[in-house]
């Protein structure tokens, strides 16, 4: 059952539409997906999506209160393939790098660490201050994955759904989903092609 379930983490940072497409693909696939929201969460998918939280957490296949810490996936040895935080706030990245399991997306994400499993976070801030980056940092040099949700402009996204879909599809890519939503870098071929025809 390990390489069949991937936890997933939703914080009250903005990008709430990252852990709702990422619930969309998963609800797809032979993975078995474990939501836990915090209340800041669930308000910021209403904000933002326009959607009922009810119905975003439908799409997982179990979900938990964000103060149950006696939830399965606060124990090691409820088998995941790791946890993703989509959107990842910058006080559960605090909490993370600071071992402050205090609801259960922090214990979740503090089980996976202590496991060695994969852990990612599509952090959500902008500009990052030095706390940021030092967190990111501890965090990182321990083996968890930092992505932020950058847009990919070679793959010449048509809308913010393409955006959405490019950094759901690499952070799939991760835990070994299959999935048609990059457009995949081939190559050099496109460098070879004049941008405004002209030969550069």
């Amino acid at each position: 059952m390990t390489a069949n379930r991937i936890v997933i983490g939703m914080t009250g940072a903005t990008g709430a539409i990252y852990g709702v497409r990422l619930l969309e693909v998963l609800a797809g696939s032979r993975f078995e997906t474990h939501l836990v929201a915090s209340e800041w969460a669930r308000k910021t998918i209403a904000i933002e999506t326009g959607r009922r939280p009810e119905d975003v957490f439908a799409l997982a296949h179990r979900t938990y209160r964000v103060e149950n810490q006696a939830a399965a996936i606060s124990s090691g040895s409820f088998l995941t393939a790791g946890m993703v935080i989509a959107p990842c706030s910058m006080k559960t990245l605090a909490a993370i790098a600071n071992g402050l399991a205090d609801n259960l997306v922090a214990r979740a994400a503090d089980v996976v660490l202590k496991e060695q499993r994969k852990l990612v976070l599509l952090v959500r801030e902008s500009p990052l201050n030095a706390v940021h980056l030092e967190n990111m940092l501890k965090l990182a040099r321990l083996g968890v994955m930092i992505v932020p949700p950058v847009p990919a402009f070679y793959a010449k996204p048509r809308d913010l759904d393409d955006m959405v879909d490019h950094t759901v599809g690499r952070v799939l890519d991760l835990f070994g989903v299959e999935h048609a939503l990059v457009r995949r870098w081939g190559g050099d071929s496109l460098l070879e092609r004049p941008l405004d025809g002209h030969v550069q």
